[in-house]
């Protein structure tokens, strides 16, 4: 068994997680757990999942005051621009991504449901910036082992697991070698 090949046989699709290989080179993917969001023929769009800025909602945007969600980075793409995701069913313009898990729809409805308490802290996660990948760059990407592509989603997962487990638990999720390259350390050489 060749324990460096991280392909699996899961190919990306709109719900399904990107975990980044434990070597990835790339600071701003380095052991990341990506949410797909869109992947179709014009290219992909996700979301870091656990890479927490330095700010709350509030500080990116004040008039929410009621709510001390943290911001976290969403990719290296645009980020001075804010989404998020939500297990809030019934938001006008919103686009579910797997049933239960929503991405965006009328902000200031969002708002209202923040402003009277109808979406709690776990409800709702915000990026600064997202991720994406123009037509084929995927593809390319996973040809060398830059990613692992997992179905294993949960709201759990998403809303409720701390930052810095999110990424070894979704590989332990996978099971077999995957839960392997989940306890590989950061820096082999100290190892």
């Amino acid at each position: 068994m060749d324990y460096f090949n991280y392909q699996n046989k899961l190919q990306p699709a709109k719900g399904r997680l990107l975990a980044s290989e434990p070597y990835l080179p790339d600071p701003n993917f380095e052991r990341t757990l990506i949410l797909l969001t869109e992947h179709n023929e014009e290219g992909s769009v996700g979301f870091i999942l656990n890479k927490p800025s330095e700010s709350q909602i509030g500080d990116v945007m004040p008039d929410i005051t009621n709510l001390r969600s943290p911001v976290c980075i969403g990719g290296p793409v645009q980020q001075d621009t804010l989404h998020y995701i939500h297990r809030v069913s019934g938001v006008t313009d919103s686009i579910e991504v797997v049933e239960g898990i929503y991405w965006g729809g009328n902000f200031e409805q969002i708002m209202l449901l923040i402003e009277t308490g109808q979406i709690e802290e776990w409800h709702i996660k915000f990026f600064l910036g997202y991720s994406g990948w123009s037509p084929g760059q995927l593809a390319e990407e996973l040809k060398v082992n830059s990613w692992i592509v997992s179905n294993r989603l949960s709201e759990e997962l998403i809303f409720e697991t701390l930052p810095e487990v999110m990424w070894k638990k979704s590989l332990q999720n996978l099971g077999g070698r995957f839960s392997i390259y989940s306890n590989y350390p950061v820096d082999p050489s100290m190892n």
